[in-house]
């Protein structure tokens, strides 16, 4: 019975550490069945060109929060601050339409 009271009283005392998993949404692959990263675009209705100096690189969805990246025939999908990093996802050109 000591060593429970113990424990709890040392679990008490670590700062931060939360008692269920952060719930942050993580990275993805999917397969492009019959398409190459040269014909997504016109496979896919969800995923639009980033910038001509990214090639290979999809938002993906309607908002500018998770972008894919093209490489042979599988996609790479992470929200922009993973994949980017929070130091340079900002300058990333958002185009919502």
């Amino acid at each position: 019975m000591k060593m429970l009271w113990v424990l709890l009283l040392v679990l008490s005392w670590v700062p931060g550490a939360p008692a269920v998993p952060a719930q942050r949404r993580s990275c993805h692959k999917r397969l492009l069945r019959e398409h190459s990263c040269h014909s997504v675009p016109a496979g896919t209705d969800s995923l639009r060109h980033v910038h001509d100096a990214l090639p290979h690189h999809f938002w993906e969805g309607k908002g500018c929060q998770v972008i894919c990246y093209c490489n042979l025939n599988e996609l790479l999908c992470c929200p922009k601050d993973i994949f980017f990093g929070p130091k340079i996802s900002f300058v990333i050109p958002c185009n919502s339409q």
